[in-house]
């Protein structure tokens, strides 16, 4: 017996490995979002200086998880072996839902997910354990679950959604009235103070939310942190400014980026500092259980463990070993990248490429807002409104570039850590379960919405993403309870058994999420992309985007086969792939028609012909890609609804015009790849040939159905794919035409010279000397 409890050890050590890396994969967004969004210092010295919060904060960490021992449920109530129930589940349950939502790359709260887990799975063996006794019934179920505490949690959840919203929001609006989008030219008081006020009060949140039960602190700094708040806030408020103030005139630092920085450390020492329990907590419970229960010679089902009820301090290697692991896993996780990109795309400044679909919700709130805010400018007096505009005016530099720009300004990173750092420093002074997540994501969100960056044109988008991550929280603490109250059950009744048949489950789900992860990220990463133009002359469009219509003619080709092919031998996986496929495709077309703002903004003057040739060549590109699609589409519904075969004669003569296509497509590939424009004319005197062959297959079919077809979605279809096939042939062709007559081999190709990088230091360079 006492075999099967090692076993849960050592697998509940290994579950805490790997609850440390995706607890810290998801957690990650707390303390890098504003800093990566701002670009305030390379990314290498972000992660440096969370890396030392993080260390920081795993060695001051109480190392004790009271949720865990005892805040959830009563372990009085419980014995040995039913204690190893609950804390085996609810790790098993931890590690496979923070995973699935890191590889969705959506932020949730650890902390919620533990405690409904914990919920879940002592209600579960609560209620067996009242099924069992004749004596009880659910009414008694109060005795073993602590009611209070679940209840705080979830008002926590509500309340922290909405203050660190609204809060982020109008402390956002106020710094932009006072700073402007102009801060940098703003008299240096104006930054100090600022900085006065975002230091205090990220200094403040380290000391109470950070590391006040570190044990290096004696108690008498204990006491005078806990006694006198608020003179330690004045003190630091005053001190802080008159430093930011030197350090602005006499060292010419931006103080913002120094906020950032602090910031950014600050969150990272309180995220290991308390949540680390929330990764380590359950299995330091269970050995410390075990530890009592393996000198007790009673048996484990009839040993309460009612010396749970005490506190124990964690050993500090363990600490340590932790905050290594989570050190690692932040330099090396993508998974923490692609949680941090949602967070910054949805609060980012400019257009970005939206990952949310907008629904009824999001339609409805952004209607309603609207409304009020011209309700509101309504009553303002005019001049009023004209300050209002004036402050908000965004500086130049905010509409002329692409994604490579910061998601969003110094200042708005700084509020974001400055408010999330009073909010948590708050409500932990004051005893109130807000999750850390929670804060700093909803304080991003308002932020943002305060800025005006979610405009007209993407706030349906952002307020959907918003939404999505907000019902993934709910889904969270839902999940988790019913997700633990199953395992739990399960580990109830199959014992070792179950325990070995589980971990395997849990094993094969995080290699195959891992393994998709890893595809999906090498897709995004894969040649097989189109590359948006960056030259300003219409020399420069043709060479660089000879590539686009390689990869376009290439996959194209691939597609139109696999229709054909798919047709022919009814492969309705073959036609299913391909449907995928040319959807990808369409998407990057989408994706480069988004882009001509900023490609046209980058034209000299001279050059704006090469803005008529690349919308041309977009155009050309979106007929070719609506004609795949269609008859992608077409052969999918045909075979999906399982209609009657084509004839022998319409799939010969089909394949005798995909064998022209390919032939015609992989020369126009191999010209674009070579360069050599002056090859597109062997191309295009082929033209009529093609259009021709089509043409006649079209008559032939017209002489069948007068005499011999008998089937009308055969006729149909036969039809729609000739026909479809003609307009892509069209659109080929015109775009090859295109190319043929605008290329002058002549003309030295004419392209942006200078970089993102350069254009931002030289706006902070200008800033600087005004």
């Amino acid at each position: 017996m006492e075999n099967l409890y090692i076993y849960m050890l050592i697998a509940l050590a290994f579950l805490a490995i790997a609850d440390l890396v995706v607890g810290v994969s998801n957690d990650a967004v707390n303390f890098l979002n504003s800093a990566i969004g701002s670009k305030a210092v390379s990314f290498k010295t972000i992660i440096i200086v969370a890396s030392l919060g993080v260390a920081l904060g795993a060695m001051s960490s109480s190392g004790m998880m009271e949720v865990a021992r005892k805040g959830i449920f009563n372990p009085s109530e419980f014995m040995f072996d039913e204690i190893m129930i609950i804390f085996m589940a609810v790790m098993i349950t931890d590690i496979l839902l923070l995973d699935f939502f890191n590889t969705l790359g959506l932020p949730t709260s650890t902390t919620v997910s533990i405690v409904f887990e914990l919920l879940g799975a002592s209600v579960c063996v609560a209620l067996l354990k009242i099924s069992a006794n004749d004596n009880q019934s659910l009414l008694d179920l109060g005795h073993y679950i602590n009611n209070e505490k679940a209840i705080e949690i979830i008002l926590g959840i509500l309340l922290s959604v909405v203050i660190a919203f609204s809060v982020g929001a109008l402390v956002q609006y106020f710094s932009r009235l006072l700073l402007t989008f102009n801060f940098n030219q703003k008299p240096s008081w104006y930054g100090a103070i600022f900085s006065g006020l975002a230091v205090t009060s990220i200094l403040y949140f380290i000391l109470i939310k950070g590391i006040k039960n570190a044990s290096f602190m004696s108690p008498e700094i204990k006491g005078i942190i806990s006694n006198n708040p608020l003179q330690l806030i004045v003190l630091s408020f005053l001190v802080f400014t008159l430093i930011s103030l030197l350090v602005i005139k006499y060292l010419k630092v931006n103080i913002y980026t120094i906020i950032i920085v602090i910031g950014t450390f600050a969150l990272a020492v309180a995220f290991a500092g308390n949540d680390l329990v929330n990764f380590i907590g359950v299995p330091i419970a269970a050995f410390n259980s075990y530890e009592i229960w393996s000198v007790s010679n009673v048996l484990p089902s009839e040993f309460p463990m009612t010396a749970l009820s005490a506190p124990v301090q964690t050993k500090p290697f363990l600490l340590l070993i932790a905050g290594l692991i989570m050190v690692i896993t932040l330099w090396f996780s993508s998974k923490a990248k692609a949680v941090v990109k949602t967070s910054v795309d949805l609060s980012r400044q400019d257009d970005v490429k939206e990952r949310f679909e907008p629904n009824f919700l999001s339609r409805s709130i952004v209607r309603l807002s609207i409304a009020m805010s011209d309700s509101f400018n309504n009553i303002l007096p005019n001049k009023a409104k004209k300050h209002v505009e004036k402050q908000f005016k965004k500086t130049e530099s905010t509409v002329l570039k692409s994604e490579d720009l910061p998601a969003f300004d110094l200042v708005r990173a700084a509020v974001n850590l400055m408010v999330a750092s009073v909010l948590i420093s708050i409500a932990t002074s004051m005893k109130l379960p807000l999750s850390t997540t929670y804060v700093t994501f909803m304080v991003a969100m308002g932020t943002s919405l305060a800025d005006r960056a979610w405009g007209s044109e993407s706030a349906v988008y952002r307020v959907a993403g918003v939404l999505n991550v907000i019902g993934g929280w709910f889904f969270t603490a839902l999940s988790a309870f019913a997700a633990a109250a199953i395992m739990a059950l399960i580990l109830y009744y199959g014992k070792g058994y179950a325990l070995s048949a589980l971990l395997t489950l849990a094993i094969v789900l995080l290699v195959k999420n891992y393994f998709s992860h890893k595809k999906k990220s090498k897709v995004l990463k894969e040649a097989d992309t189109l590359q948006k133009a960056e030259s300003s002359s219409i020399q420069g469009v043709i060479v660089e985007s000879a590539a686009n219509i390689a990869n376009v003619v290439k996959r194209g080709n691939k597609i139109y086969t696999s229709a054909i092919n798919g047709l022919a031998t009814q492969n309705l996986k073959l036609l299913k792939k391909n449907k995928k496929n040319i959807e990808k495709l369409s998407d990057e077309i989408d994706d480069l028609r988004d882009n001509i703002f900023y490609f046209i903004k980058n034209l000299e003057e001279p050059s704006v012909n090469a803005s008529n040739f690349y919308i041309n060549i977009l155009g050309y590109l979106q007929d070719m890609t609506q004609s795949l699609e269609y008859i992608s589409n077409v052969s999918f519904k045909h075979i999906n609804n399982n209609h009657k075969k084509l004839k022998f004669s319409q799939v010969k003569e089909l394949k005798e015009i995909s064998e022209e296509i390919e032939d015609l497509f992989t020369k126009t590939k191999t010209a674009f790849d070579s360069g050599s424009f002056e090859e597109i004319g062997n191309v295009l005197s082929k033209k009529q040939v093609v259009l021709s062959l089509v043409k006649q297959k079209i008559q032939k079919q017209v002489e069948r159905t007068r005499t011999e077809e008998s089937s009308p979605k055969n006729t149909t279809l036969y039809f729609s794919l000739l026909l479809e096939t003609k307009d892509l042939l069209n659109a080929t062709m015109n775009l090859l035409e295109e190319y043929y007559s605008s290329h002058d081999s002549s003309v030295e190709p004419a392209t942006i010279s200078i970089t993102v990088e350069d254009a931002i230091e030289d706006k902070n360079g200008s800033d600087q000397e005004e």
